[in-house]
């Protein structure tokens, strides 16, 4: 048994519809950025409304301002990434005709 779809000579690999592997990792890189600096301004505000030292509630302040901006920016990183797909694709088809 082998652990791969087989390929013989005569058939060309099917290509696949994912985006480049640095499109991805840019994209990643993206959503931790995003992150970070939603995390930070989260907490920073947070920190400077409260008077008396709560540095719990700005933590967890900061922890879902970071969730938030990452989801936020992950969905426009995904929406982009199949834009890029869609635009990969319609131009092999007019390459072809």
């Amino acid at each position: 048994m082998s652990s791969g779809p087989s390929t013989s000579p005569s058939t060309p690999p099917t290509e696949s519809a994912a985006p480049p592997v640095l499109a991805r990792v840019l994209a990643l890189l993206a959503i931790i950025v995003a992150g970070l600096c939603g995390g930070l301004i989260g907490y920073a505000v947070m920190d400077l409304q409260c008077e008396d030292g709560c540095a719990t509630t700005a933590g967890i302040v900061g922890v879902l301002s970071a969730a938030g901006a990452a989801f936020g920016v992950a969905i426009v990183a995904v929406l982009a990434l199949r834009a890029m797909a869609e635009w990969e694709t319609i131009q092999a088809q007019e390459a072809s005709e």
